[in-house]
């Protein structure tokens, strides 16, 4: 049996992060930032406005491993529909603006995820302790409060600061497994009385969020995450595909009503803000080519709720597939971008969402746009000037897709590192693939199973996104995170 090779990840990783211009380390004014903090109900106690709600039911969803926890949830039924509230780890309160923690976040801003080690945005006395809503902890937390229809539609009621206490932490796949009816009741639900009835509670608000999303054009993409596995001593033992199933469901429609909510409240109170916006697919005539060979016709134009009718049609059609399909058209639709809402300013909306407004906020732990957006909320929700101008807005955006761009690079480039070193002992054998890129770079595709990416060196011609392929795996370079095919 071949032996395999595995490099240092975390030492690759560092490599990695420096190359692409981040600064893996905390300066030494962060440090004596964080001396003296004051525990989240100290600080609650000095703020008449922050209300104290812990004793409602909140409760997350996450993976397993997560600790920079950034929002908790609770609901209620009413009359006509339900009463949702979405609380957002109020980072603001432990960072202030222009404060060396800010400074070192503005730089870097976005929290990296390697196999073997995460590189947080911020330091971990603050994002998996005093700003994470971690389970049984008083934490302070920006709520959003919504009213949900029945039929799913969202209307913001008011945003305010309180004081919560997350009563159980779940994770994404012992939820998910429940709720399809694959698994038994999580041992988090199951130890806290009322528990079950507010998670199936919130799975039927987010039904309704996301069936109302995918009759106006919401694309439904069955998204597997590759996540590698590693032992004590820093070795890959396994590729795991991460499915989407209901408990992310749950997370992610709520997620959508609060930043869409919060996207219209500051537009509505003028306040220069952040946008996320996902543009029309410039590859649209490829997409539709792809939908012609499966028997399906799109119009020449970009239009989200075609293409969501027909990723619907070929998800009932062939289900099997549809993870392959998905990628392809997830890769043909483009990243997105962060860009600047003032008053006077139009700016697209996100194409894969079908929304006109829509902003990040629900995670400002991990990402420096959520963190700015929870400044001009808190603004606009108090009455107080905002904390950006749009110039400075202009900057900060501008970073942030650099830094977003480049982290998922490093983020990629580690996944291939990890699967090299898996596959180094596979050179020979045969693979279903997809392709995934076309670029003058090179042509790109990844395994079925292990869900691998890596380039296609020879017989790429005539390839393009979406098509699928046999390929023999030529050879590996761990360290460098190279995975080579021949067409088979």
């Amino acid at each position: 049996m071949k032996r395999r090779h595995t490099p240092d990840l975390r030492a690759v990783a560092r490599a990695a992060l420096t190359d692409a211009g981040f600064e893996p380390d905390f300066p030494a004014e962060v440090a004596r930032e964080l001396e003296g903090l004051g525990a989240p109900a100290e600080l609650a106690a000095s703020d008449a406005g922050v209300r104290d709600l812990r004793g409602l039911l909140w409760s997350s969803i996450d993976n397993r491993e997560s600790r920079d926890l950034d929002q908790v949830e609770y609901a209620v039924r009413e009359s006509g529909g339900f009463r949702v509230l979405v609380g957002i780890a109020d980072v603001d309160a432990y960072v202030p603006k222009g404060s060396a923690v800010d400074r070192h976040a503005a730089r870097n801003t976005v929290s990296v995820y390697t196999p073997a080690h995460v590189f947080p945005m911020l330091p971990e006395r603050l994002s998996t302790d005093l700003t994470s809503l971690v389970e049984g902890e008083d934490r302070l937390a920006v709520v959003t409060e919504l009213c949900v229809s029945g039929e799913g539609e969202v209307r913001c009621e008011s945003v305010y600061r309180a004081l919560v206490r997350n009563r159980a932490k779940m994770d994404y796949d012992s939820a998910g497994a429940w709720l399809e009816g694959r698994g038994d009741v999580p041992g988090a639900v199951r130890k806290v009385e009322g528990l079950e009835e507010q998670v199936r509670l919130q799975d039927e608000i987010a039904r309704a969020l996301h069936e109302l999303r995918r009759r106006c054009g919401a694309l439904e993409l069955e998204r597997e995450e590759l996540v590698p596995v590693v032992d004590e001593t820093g070795r890959v033992v396994r590729l795991d595909e991460r499915r989407h199933n209901r408990a992310q469901v749950i997370i992610e429609s709520l997620m959508i009503a609060a930043n869409t909510s919060m996207a219209e409240l500051l537009q509505s109170k003028g306040v220069p803000s952040l946008r996320r916006v996902v543009r029309a697919p410039e590859r649209w005539p490829r997409i539709v080519e792809t939908a012609a060979a499966l028997g399906h016709e799109l119009p020449a134009e970009p239009d989200p709720r075609a293409l969501s009718d027909f990723m619907s049609r070929r998800r009932e059609a062939d289900p099997a597939s549809y993870a392959a399909l998905s990628l392809a058209v997830l890769k043909l639709m483009g990243p997105g971008d962060y860009l600047v809402e003032a008053p006077g300013l139009e700016q697209e909306g996100h194409f894969g969402l079908a929304v006109n407004d829509y902003t990040h906020s629900t995670a400002p732990n991990r990402r420096f746009p959520d963190l700015v957006t929870q400044r001009c909320l808190k603004a606009a929700a108090s009455g107080a000037p905002a904390p950006y101008a749009r110039e400075e807005l202009e900057l900060i955006a501008a970073r942030c897709n650099l830094m977003e761009s480049a982290a998922s690079k490093v983020e990629r480039r580690m996944r291939k590192v990890a699967a090299a070193s898996l596959l180094s002992a596979r050179v020979g054998e045969t693979f279903d693939a997809v392709v995934t890129g076309v670029k003058p770079g090179g042509t790109f595709a990844r395994l079925s199973g292990p869900p691998a990416d890596g380039r296609v060196m020879r017989g790429w011609r005539g390839l393009d996104v979406g098509d699928r392929v046999r390929l023999r795996l030529v050879s590996t370079d761990p360290a460098r995170g190279f995975i080579d095919f021949a067409r088979a």
